[in-house]
């Protein structure tokens, strides 16, 4: 539907409701009565840190006052790490499908073919808007902007400060993608993400438009940076549990007093979140989603909540995560708990009939629709056998290579089925005998390890052939031209933060690339980012930002660039006082690779171009 019939559609069903007397006695109603959406994510903050599920340090009074008002998912389950979180709850397909199976390395780019959440409430008539963490793609087609979202401020890659994202951004005083363009602000990342997300969803309810809303945090993630009103206030909460008892000895403590400041500061915000929703009458109408995407990166050292694991790691710890949902006059029951096994795949099949959305054609999904459970109609399914699967960082590996860790493998995965849990298909642990996981009875239970195995088989038969099929990223598009690369996406080879560029990480790799039309194209090859103004072979300083310091750049003693790409192999000397080594060459229209090197004097190589700005002429 076109944006123009959308909104005569939109604006029709409005004078509708208003002939028949359904607006809501504060003025706010969206069109048709349907509810609006909003899917809050946080990132990194596992199940253990909420004060509700008995942290002994951190109080998170608005997230528990959520959770005395949801329905709450008690065995939900993501992935242990980011990206295939996020790529399975935009599609409601396993991550083996989608194609987001790692948080970098070229592996985090969903499938462009695929609708996402975002598409399904778009086509529906919805305003959607995302403010916050994408980390699905960088580029043209993998944007947000590209994939459903018609409003989006967001930041590229896994955190902020990652190698795409604008160089020295702290947090605090940061430039931000908006909608295609590169915007500076000046207020601490959490605080703006729900401001400018209150700011739309306030602009779409004045209009009386539906909305969906998707808020991803970069908090708790580090680099853990903090107001300094929540870090002290978190700084004495610290001291009162360690006084108290309630803390093991030998902790990161600055650390873990950082991040856990993060999350009060995200809880200070969903409190005003849920004020703008009371004050607009918004809130009863307002299907909310509270989650997090893996599992915590520190509640292992101090707190577990009964589990093992931590973010990354197919234990219990780094994958069942809190799941919340409100819908006040959404017939939902009783705030509750529900027991049984769920899955982030769940959330899109659940939102499309939780608020009627239509499509063209049937949507095949992994999950499935909660909402009859959420609405007391059924149960729970009780014999529900689950996969989680996604790659591995491919630490050690300074080139791309058939054996990287980053590549999906069947004997990665971990299967769930009632209380039982089949790790990498060698492990076998019963919840309810031995919470945390600590003796194997594999060997005891082979009736169950056998059924369990037999739907990873099943599900590797069919996500295995194209798990790790990489997404090329298009070049020469009318959509992004010109455009930058970064070692980001060097295939199976990980190179994600920017204090890998400062310490110069040695590492090579190439970009799998799709060359939009016929003609000629230049490539810059830069060790440093543009905004830098560095030469080739500068060094740097170490940088104050806001709340902390950046550690120096090291010079490298680059002498000549070379790049490769449609066969052809193209080498230029360059001077100490060079910003870039530019090359330009025709391409076809098609896949292409993209190979660059920095060589030394002695024409040894000494790492790839960590970026790259390409332009079709």
């Amino acid at each position: 539907m076109s944006s123009k019939l959308r909104n005569a559609a939109s604006s029709l069903a409005l004078i509708l409701a208003l002939a028949f007397g359904f607006l809501a006695s504060s003025g706010r109603a969206t069109a048709a009565g349907r509810p609006n959406v909003i899917v809050l994510l946080t990132d990194d903050q596992g199940y253990p840190e909420l004060s509700v599920h008995g942290n002994p340090v951190l109080k998170t009074p608005n997230l528990d006052a959520l959770h005395a008002e949801s329905v709450r998912f008690t065995d939900f389950h993501v992935a242990p790490m980011c990206t295939p979180t996020r790529g399975q709850l935009m599609t409601g397909l396993d991550a083996g499908r989608n194609g987001a199976i790692n948080v970098s390395s070229g592996r985090t780019l969903l499938r462009a073919s695929l609708p996402t959440m975002a598409d399904f409430f778009a086509e529906n008539g919805y305003h959607t808007g995302i403010f916050g963490k994408w980390h699905l793609g960088d580029n043209y087609p993998f944007r947000p902007e590209d994939r459903g979202f018609q409003e989006a401020l967001w930041f590229p890659s896994s955190h902020i400060n990652s190698v795409p994202d604008h160089w020295d951004n702290d947090y605090f005083s940061d430039a931000y993608h908006r909608n295609g363009k590169l915007e500076n602000y000046e207020a601490y990342c959490t605080d703006l993400f729900f401001q400018e997300a209150i700011a739309w969803m306030k602009q779409q309810a004045d209009a009386g438009e539906p909305f969906f809303t998707y808020l991803p945090t970069n908090a708790p993630h580090g680099p853990h940076w903090v107001p300094p009103a929540d870090r002290k206030a978190m700084e004495a909460d610290f001291i009162k549990a360690e006084e108290a008892g309630k803390l093991p000895d030998k902790l990161p403590r600055t650390e873990l007093i950082r991040y856990l400041a993060m999350i009060r500061n995200i809880d200070t915000n969903v409190g005003k979140l849920e004020t703008f929703l009371t004050e607009n009458g918004l809130k009863e109408n307002t299907v909310l989603i509270f989650m997090t995407d893996n599992g915590s990166t520190f509640a292992h050292l101090y707190y577990p909540a009964g589990m093992r694991g931590k973010k990354t790691e197919l234990w219990e710890g780094g994958h069942r995560v809190p799941c919340f949902v409100r819908w006040p006059s959404g017939d939902l029951g009783e705030p509750r708990d529900e027991a049984g096994l769920a899955e982030v795949q769940d959330i899109l099949p659940t939102l499309i009939d939780l608020c009627g959305l239509t499509t063209t054609e049937p949507p095949r999904f992994d999950g499935i629709s909660l909402a009859p459970v959420l609405r007391g109609q059924t149960s729970m399914p009780e014999d529900r056998i689950l996969v989680i699967n996604y790659s591995r960082m491919p630490i050690g590996f300074d080139y791309p290579s058939p054996d990287s860790r980053s590549i999906m493998t069947r004997e990665g995965a971990g299967v769930l089925w009632k209380r039982w849990r089949l790790l990498e298909d060698k492990e076998l642990y019963n919840l309810e005998a031995d919470p945390l996981q600590q003796e194997n009875v594999i060997d005891l239970y082979p009736e169950v390890a056998e059924k369990m195995r037999q739907r990873l088989d099943d599900w590797w038969a069919e996500v295995g052939p194209i798990a790790n099929e990489p997404q090329p990223v298009i070049i020469g598009s009318e959509a992004e031209n010109p455009m930058m690369l970064t070692a980001c996406e060097w295939l199976d080879v990980f190179v994600d933060q920017q204090r890998q560029i400062r310490k110069a990480d040695l590492k090579n790799g190439f970009w799998e690339l799709e060359v939009a039309e016929a003609g000629e194209y230049e490539f810059e090859l830069r060790r440093w980012p543009r905004e830098t103004d560095l030469a080739l072979t500068a060094s740097l300083p170490a940088t104050q930002v806001t709340d902390g310091t950046l550690e120096p750049g090291v010079a490298l003693p680059i002498d000549r660039a070379r790049v490769f790409i449609n066969g052809g192999m193209m080498v230029q000397k360059v001077k100490p006082e060079d910003k870039a080594a530019t090359f330009t060459t025709q391409l076809p229209a098609g896949p292409a690779r993209l190979h660059t090197w920095f060589d030394g004097a002695d024409r040894n190589p000494i790492c790839g171009a960590y970026y790259v700005y390409v332009r079709r002429k």
